[in-house]
């Protein structure tokens, strides 16, 4: 999972301190895995800042600049990780692919097998909790749905959309484990629109000269900004929430009230066009994002965060502010249907008109031809 660079980066520490050394903290040891980048390498660095963790256990392929930390450098589906794992509390897995680029078979071979092997590990090593983080994409967006959606609600999603089936088959993984490993808690962290050094199907659609809306549909926006997924997970390593929670911001924002905060403008479409085109452009490898990543922008998705509020958990961000960061994020991106453009290509599409500047469907297939010819 991306996310932005830490503010203070520390000097590495080449020495390999033994779990339990340094201050005489009463709280638990934590493994993090994915702990060199992203959102793994900043709650590492949280937790070894705390007062209420022992000892943090830093897991990846390579070594990070959490210099606190103690450091096993290896990839998270060798079983040798359970050595790796003794003496520790607690573990929170986010070594996940989930680039938009990469190759959809080898990123769900890494993912599940990493999962797999994550947990059964900790239950092998002694671990009594394993935190795994997926996305509020689970619920599925739907027309139907309760808008706030309850954390309880059936898990309605499909793998129609990039890497939901993954995160779904990390849930099922998830609700298993205790049952074969009694003694295994897992707590599972769902967060929605995840927005701070991010790059997704979700935060790309603002990376668009216009923003499609599909006719009938009813879009909200519920964000999360890495800061308060990282608090969230700190909570959770600390046993201060537990079961399945969702974690973004107070309530949601309408289309209109998105449109009215970025200043850029709708195009609707008809759903057979806007579905049709997003499915053939991803069909002949166009673009990245399948026609299922738009079920997200056409229908709600919003969930109660009630449980992290009962554990006194309050988000920093609101839906406005994210939604502002987000936008100064992607300030001179171009994206169109889920592709990401040069200077000289968002020209020549934005030129096109507005149908082609959003969905890109004729330009890219006559430059695609083009491209073959020349082969």
């Amino acid at each position: 999972m991306s996310s932005p660079d830490p503010q203070v980066r520390g000097a590495r520490n080449r020495s390999t301190p033994a779990i339990g050394d340094g201050p005489p903290n009463r709280g638990p040891v934590v493994a993090v895995t994915g702990a060199a980048t992203g959102i793994g390498e900043l709650l590492a660095r949280r937790l070894a800042a705390s007062d209420e963790v022992k000892q943090v256990i830093a897991i990846d392929e390579r070594r990070g600049e959490v210099s606190e930390a103690q450091w096993h450098i290896l990839d998270v589906r060798d079983p040798a990780i359970a050595e790796k794992l003794r003496g520790v509390d607690v573990v929170v897995h986010l070594a996940l692919d989930l680039d938009l680029e990469a190759d959809a078979a080898a990123r769900t071979a890494y993912n599940v097998r990493g999962t797999q092997t994550v947990l059964t590990a900790a239950a092998a090593a002694g671990v009594h909790r394993v935190v795994l983080c997926t996305s509020a994409m689970v619920y599925g967006a739907l027309p139907d749905n309760d808008v706030p959606l309850s954390e309880d609600a059936e898990l309605r999603a499909t793998a129609e959309a990039t890497g939901v089936g993954d995160l779904l088959e990390i849930e099922r993984l998830g609700r298993r484990a205790p049952r074969a490993h009694p003694g295994l808690n897992v707590t599972v962290v769902r967060p929605t629109v995840l927005v701070g050094g991010t790059d997704t199907a979700l935060t790309r659609y603002f990376e668009s000269p216009r923003l499609l809306v599909v006719a009938g549909s009813r879009p909200t926006w519920q964000f999360c900004h890495v800061d308060d997924l990282v608090s969230a997970l700190e909570y959770a390593a600390l046993e201060k929430v537990d079961g399945e929670f969702a974690v973004g911001c107070d309530g949601w924002l309408e289309q209109d009230q998105v449109e009215e905060l970025s200043g850029i403008r709708r195009m609707e479409l008809p759903s057979a066009v806007a579905l049709g085109a997003a499915a053939r452009l991803h069909r002949i490898g166009l673009t990245p994002s399948p026609a299922g990543d738009l079920a997200y922008t056409m229908h709600p998705w919003v969930v109660s965060v009630s449980r992290l509020h009962d554990a006194g958990w309050r988000p920093r961000w609101t839906n406005e502010e994210v939604l502002a960061a987000l936008l100064e994020e992607v300030e001179g991106r171009h994206t169109l249907a889920g592709r990401r453009l040069g200077r000289k290509d968002a020209t020549a599409a934005g030129a096109a008109g507005a149908t082609v500047a959003l969905l890109g469907t004729a330009a890219l297939v006559r430059r695609a031809r083009k491209a073959r010819r020349r082969l």
